[in-house]
């Protein structure tokens, strides 16, 4: 089947938002008390940001540069992270309703801006209207066939246990849950109601004007031929939808045309950490996390390299144009504490982020310096007095984010890897004539990079661009038949375009 995707996320720079941690808006009245917005973030919290405080705070992102949002779930729900949806034709109140999503979206789509939405289909809350219904009636229930209940009991009448005292097995509960927490009972999509009762959610938000889906846990409903239909009939009401899915591994049967356009690419993640962070990664922050801790180690350049290239062949090109490309994530430690605080290394992970091949994603304040390790921690609450902000951090990734607006062949340029020893890298993102190298050099040592760049003829030469003034350190040679070595200082990186 070929491969359709959008050629808007191919030019996209994401900004993730999670809502009630973002920016709180005067204009969405609060039901009661709430957690201190600079207190550190709990499990069970709210600090009640808002859909109409991201409204407000537009100004901000577009000076950023970023021309896309992702926001985690926004339907009604009695978690702060709202992954225990209980209604999902109705944005939680506490976010400002449906109108505060209309006002959202109208008003970055004046913007140019996209906004996708996160769909949480595997699983809902304890509140969902239909478990509700059966934890009332029991085996009467017409519902009692939407989840993974045990039917034996429910005909037995033995209780369902929504609530069950802490330490309960989770096989004694009486249905399915995801990761067998009782608050997450797991939707039985082989059932046609709640799969046609999926589609439709779908079908709703795509008219009501969101851009795409970011598709939670989606490996997780395995019914043959669900994401398939899911894709048709997303298309058939908004042809570039753009539909992105959770899945942390490399994983090319999901991208083959016929499901989904893109997936968070954390094998990206854990290769620029890797290399970005050598000998400065936080190995107690990134142990304590499931996937990072077996995947993110120090890395050399040819390590980098190769698995760079593994990673741009596993795919189609118009693939790897649209993975959506990320450095952290509500679901991992914050990059900073990856790193383990070092500047450079931050430097060198949003360098590499912003100009290969993909959809690039920024987490919510990482640009600010924001730092946490696993949730709750890497859901802190956007520090809105610039006093505290990274303020050199935040311009550099302004300038790389325009930088790669400006530049098409960083968004629509193949890409090659031309030079890797020690602990550098030298990347060539090339479009038409338009051709720019991207070299990093994650070491403490100085590094020289080796390599000629084909059809170069005599008299070529490499221009500094980005970031920042050159430092002096950053060197290149010219030979007649083309650019042949570039000299890079210690954990330095530079954006060279060919002239």
């Amino acid at each position: 089947m070929p491969v359709d995707t959008p050629a808007w996320a191919r030019d996209a720079v994401f900004y993730q938002v999670f809502p009630d941690r973002f920016a709180a808006s005067e204009g969405v009245p609060k039901p009661g008390p709430l957690e201190p917005w600079d207190a550190p973030p709990t499990d069970t919290g709210f600090k009640g940001g808002d859909l109409i405080g991201i409204v407000e705070h537009l100004p901000y992102l577009e000076d950023l540069g970023v021309d896309a949002l992702y926001l985690n779930p926004v339907f009604s729900s009695a978690s702060n992270h709202r992954y225990h949806t209980y209604d999902y034709f109705a944005v939680d109140p506490l976010l400002g309703g449906d109108d505060a999503l209309r006002e959202l979206l109208d008003a970055a789509h004046g913007r140019g801006m996209r906004v996708i939405l996160d769909g949480v289909f595997n699983h809902t809350g304890r509140g969902f209207w239909p478990f509700h219904h059966v934890l009332e009636t029991g085996a009467s229930s017409p519902y009692r066939g939407w989840f993974h209940f045990d039917q034996g009991a429910l005909d037995a009448g033995r209780p369902i246990l929504a609530y069950p005292p802490f330490g309960t097995p989770a096989h004694e509960i009486g249905y399915a849950a995801w990761w067998g927490i009782p608050a997450l009972p797991q939707l039985n999509a082989a059932d046609p109601a709640v799969r046609e009762y999926l589609m439709t959610v779908a079908e709703h938000w795509l008219r009501f004007g969101i851009d795409g889906w970011r598709l939670d846990v989606p490996d997780e409903i395995r019914e043959p031929g669900f994401w398939q239909e899911f894709r048709s009939r997303c298309r058939a009401i908004r042809p570039d939808a753009y539909l992105v899915g959770e899945i942390w591994r490399v994983a090319p049967e999901w991208l083959g045309g016929d499901r989904f356009d893109a997936l968070m690419d954390y094998p990206l993640a854990e290769a620029i950490l890797g290399f970005a962070g050598g000998a400065h990664l936080d190995l107690g922050v990134i142990g304590a996390h499931r996937e990072y801790g077996a995947n993110v180690r120090a890395i050399d350049g040819p390590a980098f390299a190769a698995r760079l290239g593994e990673l741009l062949a596993a795919y189609d090109p118009d693939v790897v144009a649209v993975q959506l490309n990320l450095l952290g994530s509500h679901d991992t430690p914050r990059m900073r504490s990856i790193l383990g605080g070092d500047p450079d290394a931050v430097r060198l992970a949003t360098l590499l982020q912003l100009t290969l091949p993909g959809a690039p994603c920024l987490y919510y304040g990482d640009e600010v310096g924001l730092t946490g390790g696993n949730d709750p921690g890497c859901r802190g609450a956007f520090p809105w007095d610039e006093s505290r902000w990274d303020g050199a951090f935040r311009a550099f990734v302004r300038e790389l984010v325009h930088l790669r607006r400006s530049r098409p062949a960083l968004h629509a340029g193949g890409t090659t890897i031309v030079a890797a020893a020690g602990g550098a890298v030298a990347v060539e993102r090339r479009l038409d004539d338009a051709r720019l190298v991207i070299a990093v050099n994650a070491s403490d040592e100085p590094a020289r990079l080796d390599f000629r760049l084909d059809g170069v003829g005599e008299g070529a030469r490499l221009e500094h661009v980005a970031p920042g003034p050159a430092t002096g350190t950053d060197r290149w040679s010219a030979e007649p038949d083309g650019v042949s070595a570039i000299a890079l200082g210690p954990r330095s990186g530079s954006v060279l375009r060919l002239a």
